[in-house]
């Protein structure tokens, strides 16, 4: 049961930092603040848990099995807060989305008093 264990919390941790990884190649390769607060959320709450959990799986004492938990839980209300707060202060200072339309949906140029010159 044990190599079970250490078997699968290997594989969790490795799955997580795979997941971190592939999240820092979204943060360089996306195009805007929007989708790199996107990918910063996923690896928030995707790697940063599959790790923790690797690391409950591996924890000899159920105190840093509680701590553990305890850090998760903090990460899993923290980082979507902080994620929105980034998001708010982006659309706040104008920025737009890449491939942002100005028309809205269900109006067309023709209706909004633009014209087609």
């Amino acid at each position: 049961m044990a190599d079970a264990l250490q078997w699968i919390g290997g594989g969790l941790i490795i799955a997580g930092g795979l997941a971190v990884i592939i999240g820092a190649i979204g943060l360089l390769r996306l195009p805007d603040v929007y989708a790199r607060i996107h990918a910063a959320g996923v690896v928030d709450t995707a790697g940063v848990a599959l790790m923790i959990l690797g690391m409950i799986c591996l924890s000899p004492s159920w105190l840093i099995t509680v701590k553990l938990l305890l850090v998760g839980i903090f990460l899993f209300f923290t980082s979507p807060i902080s994620g929105h707060a980034i998001a708010q202060v982006a659309h706040d200072q104008g920025i737009e989305p890449v491939g942002h339309d100005e028309t809205k949906p269900g109006k067309t140029a023709s209706n909004t008093g633009e014209t087609d010159q």
